[in-house]
């Protein structure tokens, strides 16, 4: 096996093949920013669902929901990628389902829940699976000592892509207030704007970014199920891998909790008005794509695992911030530090996993970076919300009470040694993994 530290036979990744890489993560960020952050979540509570109690819940629940497929399709996908070697036909059929899921958006209106639930389910899907084959190209491309900046521009072009799809679809909606129209009228060309900057945006990923098929290929396995528990069964054998993966699952369900409520704590904790939310959310994406590029050559430098603490200590001191901000400027300052936070703590986890991802099955263990991102998606905010009503509505509290999440996840890190890891994935990962027998 050749080592990762030296170009493979295909060679490492041109600049400008690594910028078509990363304008994935432009095209898709549309995508979570409008429609599961901004504005159909809105629209779905406010007139789909005609502000019923059971709004919310159903809303969450569709989310949720399409989160347990992702979770349990996303190591299945995986390994398919590693058995065949290619990762865009995949690729190409999630971004598809995404594209085609956000156009069907465009056709529920008032009382359509049922049918607004389940294509969110379908777009999510398909958002959730491209999310981890996007990353399964990254260790491929680039040599370990620069998977930090790679990572980096990826996500930090990302939030660019998810401002500049929110700022087309505020001054559509501008125009559109200004002819008369209400919800119903111009959600749906808002989901048109969406849907066309991910096609039309995700083109050069398909176009100029080669694959880069592995050395060492994986048996067939045909369950879904049995691919996840192989996957997870082959990540054991790498315990810093492992670990890092279990610290990941546990800090992202502080990551998806603020992701989720963040809107909510500023309209119910601070009065926040709509303009204010939808004025938070845009520095919170412009804060998050300078963590990113920030912490990219740091991050490469430092090393990851110092990095991505880092990044925890600065999320504990963001959300103990935010608990006393009690004027709106401090509470724009704890979101800005939210926003750093959030970029450069996705760019590094994804860069360390695919640091110690032996070659073979950078495929599966991305598989796996799905089921623990996703998997705190489903954990994180409905703890926060019970914490929230155990405690009588207070959103002070819950918030403060999540940073436990980052704190669990600096305790897990100490376990976690960089340099043993790589060594481990280098030397031995994809002939012991495929030597491997399946559950």
């Amino acid at each position: 096996m050749p080592s990762r530290g030296s170009s493979p036979a295909e060679g490492w990744a041109t600049p400008r093949e690594i910028l078509a890489w990363a304008f994935y993560d432009f095209a898709n960020s549309g995508y979570t920013t409008v429609v599961t952050t901004a504005l159909f979540n809105m629209y779905f509570v406010r007139v789909v669902a005609g502000g019923a109690d059971w709004a919310a819940l159903l809303w969450t629940g569709a989310l949720s929901v399409s989160n347990a497929l992702i979770l349990l399709l996303g190591p299945w996908v995986g390994q398919s990628v590693d058995e065949r070697g290619r990762i865009k036909p995949w690729l190409g059929a999630s971004t598809t389902v995404c594209v085609l899921g956000t156009l069907g958006l465009t056709a529920v209106g008032p009382g359509d829940m049922v049918l607004g639930a389940s294509i969110v389910v379908l777009s999510n899907l398909g958002f959730g699976l491209g999310e981890n084959l996007i990353a399964a190209f990254l260790p491929r491309m680039v040599p370990p000592d620069r998977l930090g900046r790679t990572s980096a521009l990826g996500w930090g072009i990302g939030y660019l892509g998810g401002m500049l799809t929110l700022a087309l679809c505020l001054a559509y909606i501008v125009w559109a207030q200004g002819q008369g129209g209400n919800m119903p009228d111009f959600v749906p060309g808002a989901m048109v704007i969406v849907a066309a900057i991910y096609a039309v945006a995700g083109l050069p990923t398909f176009l100029w970014v080669r694959e880069r098929p592995p050395p060492i290929r994986v048996a067939s396995e045909s369950s879904p199920s049995r691919r996840l528990f192989r996957a997870w069964r082959q990540a054991r054998g790498f315990p810093d891998l492992s670990r890092f993966l279990i610290c990941l699952g546990v800090y992202y369900c502080g990551i998806q909790t603020v992701v989720a409520l963040a809107a909510v704590y500023a309209d119910q904790a601070l009065g926040f008005d709509t303009q204010e939310v939808l004025g938070m959310i845009l520095v919170v994406n412009l804060a998050a794509a300078g963590g990113a590029f920030l912490l990219g050559r740091v991050h490469d430098r430092l090393g990851a695992v110092r990095t991505v603490a880092l990044t925890l200590m600065a999320w504990i001191l963001a959300l103990v911030l935010a608990y006393f901000a009690r004027t709106a400027a401090i509470f724009w300052a704890a979101a800005t530090l939210v926003g750093l936070c959030i970029g450069a703590s996705q760019s590094s986890g994804r860069a360390l996993v695919g640091l110690l991802a032996p070659e073979a099955h950078v495929g599966a263990i991305f598989g796996l970076w799905g089921v623990a991102i996703k998997l705190a998606a489903i954990v994180g905010p409905p703890v926060y919300g019970l914490l929230t009503w155990l405690s009588g509505g207070d959103y002070r509290l819950a918030l403060l009470a999540t940073a436990g999440f980052f704190v669990a996840g600096l305790v897990l890190l100490v376990g976690v040694n960089e340099g043993r890891g790589r060594r481990r994935a280098e030397e031995g990962g994809a002939e012991s993994l495929s030597e491997s027998p399946g559950p």
